[in-house]
């Protein structure tokens, strides 16, 4: 099976896993912030807090790297020399 196409079975499952890990990212750090906010949480539940998070940003990363060898390679000199760096699609963004 290949990625190549944008189209394709794996290429359509790849990116709805990526929304789900993206959502679920969200979630979590909207359920850390509450978590924080309480004066009262117990150092195990905290624990388990920075457990989530970290396994949450590794699937964030994973996703960043994955879209960005997606992108297409652009010249750097085409920008008229700025260091403004590359522009990329909303879409590239979820």
């Amino acid at each position: 099976m290949s990625t190549e196409d944008s189209s394709s079975y794996l290429s359509r499952l790849a990116d709805n896993t990526e929304a789900v890990q993206l959502e679920m990212a969200g979630e979590l750090m909207e359920h850390a912030l509450e978590v924080l906010g309480d004066g009262d949480t117990e150092p195990n539940e905290l624990r388990l807090l920075a457990t989530d998070m970290a396994e949450a940003l590794g699937d964030v990363r994973r996703v960043a790297i994955s879209r960005g060898h997606r992108l297409p390679v652009t010249d750097p000199s085409a920008s008229g020399g700025g260091d403004e760096g590359p522009r990329l699609p909303a879409a590239a963004f979820g």
